[in-house]
């Protein structure tokens, strides 16, 4: 059965604003047009997720088709974020991508025990950290199927 894709919502999940604003301009250079949601800490991810408190109208809070998430996150971490969406049977089949600076052994194996579905490595070089975004962008958002969530 063939089905049009539609093009999926993205949840950003950086706290810092150089990063978001790095992530938002290799989106624009690698001709991404999804939409993109930014959430600055842990806490406001899960009530964006949950449609909770500032979120709890569905159309502020539409569910993402991919989440980009930062592990080393104010209030509530990025592994503690992903193990609720990972638990709950409505989100679980989203897509997370770990994008981080950690390089700890232990963040590595506890992702992919919780279900991440990537883990990557913040480059430092600004043409690199480019390259990386647009590639995980160009998978996860124009080269791999999703599931339907509702």
């Amino acid at each position: 059965m063939e089905t049009d894709a539609v093009p999926i919502e993205i949840l950003l999940v950086e706290d810092n604003i150089d990063d978001v604003e790095l992530t938002i301009m290799a989106l624009r250079r690698g001709k991404i047009s999804n939409s993109m949601h930014v959430v600055r800490d842990g806490e406001e991810a899960l009530n964006y997720l949950f449609h909770r408190e500032n979120y709890i109208e569905k159309k502020k809070a539409p569910i993402p088709g991919l989440i980009l998430l930062d592990i080393k996150l104010p209030k509530i971490n990025g592994i503690e974020v992903l193990k609720q969406v990972k638990n709950d049977r409505r989100l679980k089949l989203i897509p997370v991508v770990i994008l981080t600076t950690s390089r700890r052994d232990e963040d590595i194996i506890r992702s992919y025990d919780l279900g991440v579905n990537s883990y990557i490595m913040k480059p430092v070089e600004f043409d690199k950290f480019i390259d990386v975004v647009k590639n995980i962008e160009l998978y996860w958002v124009l080269t791999n199927t999703p599931p339907i969530i509702y």
